[in-house]
């Protein structure tokens, strides 16, 4: 069978089952992200998994070979598609949220090997792509700018009927399921309801099982972003999910230094489907960026815990400055402060809190820098950059022009997009176009890194003096 045969075929090498390599579905988790995907012991053998370089398999006239062209599979991709399919399938898992340590004997959902793509954008493109042309799309009003502008553009181009909801409001999400599912059903049209959660950048939680319950009920195809959650903390399989996409890049490889997705799916049907669009459109990632992945992989449940850590306490902080005048603070985000919207929600469904929140900057505050004495134990001089005691600073300044000049006063946190990684990257989203006008255009998205979060704090607060003191930006 020729290449483009068996990719018309849809079947991958190997697809029904996992490869057995050394792994175990009894381990908790942070055993299983280090242990699993290598192979067995035995003298000589290695403790990690060899890279292939190579485009072509040999072979024998007459002799079936599992393995033909590179771009249909390698085995060097195996490792890792298998350990994140069993990590979103479930584990023995150990949360620990607020000092608080449970843990549960989990029931794997079946699944089949993941499926990993050059980009978390490729594997997005093949999951939308399940849906037939005239297809329906339910899609959050927030969610990441690329697949936003994907979905946008598809259905400019008639592809699809673009239908976008608010997430986290269950209520509306379900009465637009009801109503796109008997208008699809007089067109003889398919649905999906892509759900991101939290949602990037607002961070908005959605009640997954509600909705996967009441999109499963209609017959509608459910696609899940795990990107911010990972499977350490959300598995959206084990409610029903049909699919759930991640963005490899992010908090999987952990350390900024490569572009890859991943699909991750139970369905025989969709995985071949998923696996003939990657063959066709040759979305497939490198040899050498698998090997970086599955070893960034290694260390995710010690960098979630300590970036998911920072993060609380820097939320908790910032949210105390806010409620002060002096500063352009205006509002904190993150889902584990008790005043976020769905706050109960994130804490009955997900593993922790995360690494990303977000902080509002209202250019219509003025500053006053005797508030801000209290914020650091000792700090009764004011600090480089702080205003004199009694000054007050009234700022003409926009929203946007008050949170680049935050983000310019920044020595530690890096200016940048992307999220997931050990260092802490600091970002106003709506520099972007394609992001929404209900997003501030004064909100900085911070995902928060592994550093010390004294020094992470102490970056911030310096910067937000600094802007506050009208200092130009650099």
């Amino acid at each position: 069978m020729t290449p483009g045969a068996r990719a018309a075929a849809g079947g991958p090498p190997n697809p029904g089952h996992l490869l057995g390599y050394r792994n175990s579905v009894n381990q908790h988790e942070r055993t299983f992200v280090v242990s699993a995907g290598r192979g067995p012991h035995g003298p000589n053998q290695p403790v990690n998994m060899p890279v292939d370089f190579t485009s072509t398999y040999s072979y024998r006239p007459g002799v079936h070979a599992s393995l033909d062209y590179a771009r249909e599979g390698m085995p060097s991709w195996s490792p890792l598609e298998e350990l994140l399919a069993q990590l979103e399938a479930g584990t023995r898992t150990t949360f620990q949220s607020q000092g608080q340590v449970t843990t549960a004997e989990e029931h794997p959902v079946q699944v089949l090997p993941g499926l990993l793509f050059s980009s978390g954008m490729a594997a997005i493109s093949a999951v939308v792509h399940l849906l037939p042309p005239g297809g329906h799309l339910i899609m959050p009003r927030h969610s990441y700018m690329g697949f936003s502008a994907l979905a946008q553009q598809m259905a400019d181009q008639g592809l699809l009927t673009l239908h976008r909801v608010d997430i986290a409001d269950t209520a509306q999400v379900s009465s637009t399921l009801h109503d796109v599912s008997t208008l699809a059903g007089a067109q003889d049209a398919r649905v999906m309801l892509w759900i991101e959660s939290p949602t990037n950048p607002m961070l908005e939680i959605a009640d997954l099982p509600a909705l996967l319950a009441a999109a499963k009920q209609r017959g509608v195809l459910t696609a899940v972003d795990n990107t911010f959650a990972t499977p350490l903390r959300q598995r959206p399989l084990q409610h029903g999910a049909d699919v759930v996409v991640h963005s490899v890049t992010k908090f999987l490889s952990g350390h900024s230094d490569l572009i890859m997705g991943a699909a991750i799916t139970g369905d025989r049907e969709i995985h071949q489907r998923l696996h003939q669009h990657r063959t066709l459109h040759g979305a497939i990632p490198g040899p050498m960026e698998v090997f970086l992945a599955l070893r960034g992989v290694r260390t995710l449940a010690v960098r979630l815990d300590a970036a998911e850590s920072n993060a609380g306490e820097l939320s908790r902080r910032l949210d105390q400055l806010s409620r002060d005048a002096g500063l352009p603070l205006r509002k904190v985000n993150y889902p584990g402060l008790a005043a976020h919207p769905q706050h109960q929600r994130a804490a009955e469904q997900l593993g922790g809190f995360g690494a990303i929140l977000t902080i509002e900057l209202d250019a219509d505050q003025p500053g006053s820098a005797d508030a801000w004495d209290s914020a650091q134990p000792g700090s009764g001089e004011p600090q480089p950059g702080q205003p004199d005691s009694g000054q007050r600073i009234t700022s003409q300044r926009s929203e946007a022009e008050v949170a680049d000049a935050v983000l310019s006063a920044l020595q530690l946190w890096t200016p940048a997009t992307s999220l997931g990684g050990v260092e802490s990257l600091a970002e106003r989203r709506r520099r972007h176009p394609g992001e929404p006008s209900s997003v501030p255009d004064g909100l900085i998205r911070l995902s928060v890194g592994i550093e010390d979060v004294e020094d992470l704090f102490a970056d911030l607060l310096n910067a937000l003096r600094a802007a506050a003191a009208g200092e130009p930006i650099r």
